[in-house]
């Protein structure tokens, strides 16, 4: 694409965003759902005015980067080994649950059986993004069900990095023997990337830091470099870039340069995820919305009622009261970016058809803005539409 496509580009998104996100505001709706339906607008299958969504896609994943490497600057790494420990029972039996539900749903309309684990592992997710988006950063962050809410997302995240690892070996002639070795490189790698985050951060990042923190414009720079350099190192070692850009966080979590570091770059983080959520409208098919509207819509309202219902069914077990497990499962009541990721990489093999990857698309988009909806007038988050509940 041309350097001044994308700047036209560019202009189209933008633009567009700030009057839709003005009209949404006036009406006192979501600003997540103007810039989806801004991007269906305005994307290929809309009014054809931006057509290289595949760009937009990946620069808006430099924006799921930075809004992980902000969560782990709040996480404090002594709470959440805590919670990870306490979550993990939660978060596999919720993901056997919904990858249940998935497969059932797809065998009712009659999808093969590939197609139906496909659907079925792309409910097991919730999205990190909207969890973590409509979270408030001076508040829940710091309070138990803040730190729930992550140690779930993070957990899920480690799980969806598996299944993607399963569906990466289908897409070329792994043998089982390279598919089993690429398991033991990610299992090794994650344990490394941490022990090795944490060292470079104790015995020269944290002394830069110290010498030159009069140096506003290097701290920046310090701090982009590290959460993009240990989400590419994480990348190149079999993990997702978003655990390496959050292991970058929480290494720096208690550095009291961490704070401002976070507020520094926010602007940054709401660039790019403006730009990620417009390219989930653009690159969604409306001529194929006849074939999946019935399937979709009921794989969103039993994902929007049922997720509530089981986390906090499963969070009772592990003695958490239950207006937290409800908020917790309210938060968590969608699919996951990991679930478009799914569905891409499973049509791109032939795993499944377009009209199977349309559907997950489809209830990704469904859920992503009918719990945002839940979330923002029930819960506190920096979006809500009640002064009450609004909260940065």
């Amino acid at each position: 694409m041309a350097e001044q496509s994308v700047v036209f580009s560019f202009f189209l998104i933008f633009t567009g965003a700030a009057i839709v996100a003005s009209l949404a505001l006036y009406t006192r709706q979501p600003l997540l759902v103007a810039y989806i339906a801004l991007g269906a607008c305005l994307g290929p299958y809309g009014l054809q005015m931006v057509t290289d969504t595949k760009l937009l896609t990946d620069i808006s994943h430099v924006g799921i980067i930075f809004l992980l490497f902000l969560l782990g600057l709040d996480m404090q790494p002594s709470h959440l080994i805590h919670m990870l420990k306490k979550a993990t029972l939660v978060a596999i039996g919720s993901s056997v649950l919904f990858f249940i539900i998935g497969y059932a749903v797809g065998f009712s309309f009659g999808y093969t059986q590939t197609e139906c684990m496909i659907i079925g592992i792309a409910l097991m997710f919730s999205s990190t993004i909207i969890g973590i988006k409509l979270l408030p950063t001076t508040v829940l962050h710091h309070r138990h069900t803040g730190e729930l809410v992550v140690g779930l997302l993070l957990l899920q995240d480690i799980i969806a990095i598996m299944m993607l690892l399963f569906l990466y070996s289908g897409t070329g002639d792994s043998s089982d023997s390279e598919t089993m070795i690429k398991f033991a490189k990610t299992l090794v790698a994650l344990p490394l990337l941490i022990l090795g985050a944490f060292v470079f951060v104790k015995f020269i990042l944290l002394k830069l830091i110290q010498r030159f923190d009069r140096f506003h414009e290097y701290i920046f720079l310090l701090a982009i470099g590290w959460c993009l350099g240990l989400a590419e190192l994480a990348n190149l070692a079999g993990l997702s870039a978003e655990i390496g850009a959050f292991v970058a966080g929480v290494s720096i979590a208690t550095s009291p340069i961490a704070q401002y570091i976070a507020t520094s770059l926010k602007p940054l983080r709401d660039f790019f995820l403006i730009l990620f959520f417009f390219s989930i409208g653009a690159s969604f098919n409306l001529a194929l919305v006849g074939l999946i509207a019935i399937p979709a819509v009921i794989l969103a309202l039993l994902v929007l009622s049922l997720k509530p219902i089981i986390f906090r069914f499963l969070l009772s077990h592990i003695s958490e009261s239950p207006a937290i497990g409800w908020e917790v499962g309210f938060r968590l009541g969608q699919i996951s970016e990991f679930s478009l990721l799914i569905a891409y990489i499973a049509a791109g093999s032939m795993m499944i058809g377009e009209e199977a990857s349309h559907l997950i698309q489809a209830t990704a988009i469904l859920t992503f803005l009918l719990s945002s909806y839940v979330v923002i007038f029930n819960f506190p988050s920096p979006i809500a539409v009640s002064d009450k509940l609004r909260r940065d």
